[in-house]
């Protein structure tokens, strides 16, 4: 098997997926999952669509991730792993899009508005 390539984005997370056989190795920009991501909950949602197939074991995952916080990162990776295994084997598409992972979460931060401390607060108003 060559290597699979797929795209994943979250908020302005953006992660670049590079998939290829080997033993399990996740890394991220250079380095290793459990570095990049301390937090176990980060890990799990990384690793939910290799887990969701049982083939958590038989793929290495090179990434590059970029922008965003570790939120929206974690879950870009997580859609950009489900594109990749898709591209493998299409057939697995049915199960990934059951649980969700096959979804672009299209939600961004509504911008600020001038004369508005924030997006849609307003300044305090009274009439007296």
């Amino acid at each position: 098997m060559e290597t699979i390539n797929a795209l994943g984005r979250r908020k302005s997370a953006v992660a670049r997926v590079f998939v290829t056989e080997g033993t399990g190795k996740i890394t991220i920009n250079k380095r290793d999952l459990t570095e990049y991501f301390p937090s176990s909950i980060l890990q799990y949602v990384v690793k939910q669509p290799l887990n969701l197939l049982n083939v958590a074991e038989k793929y290495d995952i090179k990434v590059n991730l970029m922008g965003g916080g570790y939120t929206g990162q974690s879950q870009a990776l997580r859609l950009a792993i489900a594109r990749a295994l898709v591209k493998i084997n299409a057939d697995d598409k049915k199960a990934l899009r059951a649980e969700g992972f096959m979804t672009r979460d299209s939600r961004e931060v509504e911008r600020k508005k001038p004369g508005q401390p924030k997006a849609r607060r307003r300044f305090q108003f009274s009439k007296r």
